[in-house]
């Protein structure tokens, strides 16, 4: 029993510092000094609709491109079983249509997962490149900025608003990622 009680609370404080932790990815925030921003991709819906985090995520893009008319943007994601296209192309389609000059916009569509995403993306930068900004969701950039770090970036970042109606389920979701990721570094 008394075991019992102690583990509890282990996994009670692990959990409050690990929602701690995820608040602090929203920091340093972007001011358009990085030369490339990396949008990270998310759930594209049958038939090409990006998900509601994904749809937030590229709203961001385009107002941070249009206010930084200098930055690339890299578009990484690439197709889970349940998607009909890569989130990358989606993603493409969607800054095409919002007025984004596609001479800015590079795609990575081969990852499937954060690491990856990140990875993949280093394969498209100018050979040198330290500096750059990631696009999320505000309690993804935690991890995406430790992950960034391991592959020798300096990062800043642009946090997208999470979608009030998976905000739990995502949050809680992140809060195992994330500790896999201290744990085991990717």
């Amino acid at each position: 029993m008394r075991l019992g009680v102690i583990l509890l609370a282990i996994c009670i404080v692990v959990f409050i510092w690990l929602g701690e932790e995820m608040k602090q990815g929203v920091q340093p925030a972007a001011n358009g000094t990085a030369t490339y921003i990396i949008v990270l991709g998310a759930k594209v819906k049958p038939g090409g609709i990006p998900s509601l985090s994904l749809k937030n995520r590229l709203e961001e893009a385009v107002k941070y491109l249009n206010k930084y008319p200098h930055v690339k943007v890299i578009v990484s994601g690439g197709q889970g079983e349940d998607e009909d296209q890569t989130e990358a192309s989606v993603m493409f389609k969607y800054l095409q249509d919002k007025g984004i000059d596609t001479n800015r916009i590079l795609v990575e569509e081969q990852s499937t997962s954060t690491y990856e995403n990140l990875l993949f993306s280093k394969e498209l930068l100018p050979k040198g490149t330290k500096n750059i900004t990631i696009l999320s969701n505000d309690f993804h950039l935690k991890r995406a900025k430790y992950l960034a770090e391991s592959l020798g970036f300096e990062v800043d970042v642009v946090a997208a608003k999470t979608p009030k109606s998976v905000e739990i389920q995502l949050k809680l979701r992140e809060r195992a990622a994330l500790l896999k990721t201290y744990i085991i570094g990717y």
